[in-house]
């Protein structure tokens, strides 16, 4: 979708070339000026129109990417997942005395962070 700047200014600067160009063929000095400055407008927010579209563009490749990535890391995570619940089962069902050592000290831990915010 283009950008309405780059449409406007495209339609100034012609309007600019024009007006810059007929000032020139009448002697008027004040109108090949101001033609001058309304093409300089108009390329300016052609440009910025421009600008605004490639950063719309960009921004909507970078979506898609961390999308897909997202899709690859969220199918690949959830096997890690299921694979680290087996595990972490597995070592309590062995160990439960040293699960539960690990349970206390890490509750402790968060109760001693907890209690010195206030």
């Amino acid at each position: 979708m283009v950008d309405t700047d780059r449409i406007v200014g495209a339609a100034k600067d012609v309007g600019g070339r024009v007006q810059s160009a007929a000032g020139d063929l009448t002697g008027s000095s004040r109108d090949s000026a101001e033609g001058r400055f309304r093409e300089a407008q108009g390329r300016a927010q052609e440009v910025y129109g421009q600008t605004k579209d490639t950063l719309r563009d960009v921004a909507d490749d970078v979506t898609e990417y961390a999308g897909d990535a997202y899709d690859r890391v969220s199918n690949r995570g959830g096997a890690y997942l299921r694979d680290g619940t087996r595990a972490v089962e597995t070592q309590v069902g062995e160990n439960p005395f040293v699960a539960l050592l690990i349970a206390g000290a890490v509750g402790y831990g968060l109760a001693l962070l907890l209690h010195a915010r206030r």
